[in-house]
C-alpha cells in the first residue's frame, strides 16, 4: 500500500504488517528524530521503495485530474452507473486533450 507520509505513524504501519501489506511510506522527519533519539530502544529505520513512492505520486495527480470535474468530484450522479460514465468521459476527454498537445 502507497501511501503519503501522514499515514507514516506506528499503529498504521502495524495494522498493514498484521494483514502481510508491505508499506510504502516514508518516515516523517520528526518521526525518524524522535526514533534515534531512543537510540536502541527506537527500532529500526523504516525502508520504503522510492520508486514506487514516486509512482504513487503520479496516480494521486491522475485522480485529481479526473477530480477536475465537479460531478465527479462531489458525486452528484445519483446511480453507480451514472457516475462510471462521467469517469469514462472524463477520462476520454483527458486522453484527446493529452493527444493534441503531443501535435
Amino acid at each position: 500500500m502507497a501511501g503519503d507520509k501522514a499515514y507514516s505513524s506506528r499503529a498504521n504501519r502495524a495494522h498493514l504488517r498484521k494483514r502481510r501489506i508491505k508499506a510504502v511510506i516514508p518516515e516523517k522527519k520528526d518521526q525518524a528524530a524522535n526514533r534515534r533519539k531512543k537510540g536502541s530502544r527506537g527500532g529500526r529505520p523504516v525502508t520504503h521503495n522510492a520508486d514506487l513512492y514516486r509512482d504513487r505520486n503520479t496516480v494521486e495527480r491522475a485522480i485529481n485530474r479526473l477530480k477536475d470535474w465537479r460531478g465527479i468530484a462531489t458525486r452528484y450522479d445519483k446511480t453507480s452507473e451514472s457516475y462510471l460514465a462521467g469517469l469514462h468521459l472524463r477520462a476520454a476527454t483527458i486522453w484527446i486533450s493529452s493527444l493534441l498537445k503531443a501535435n
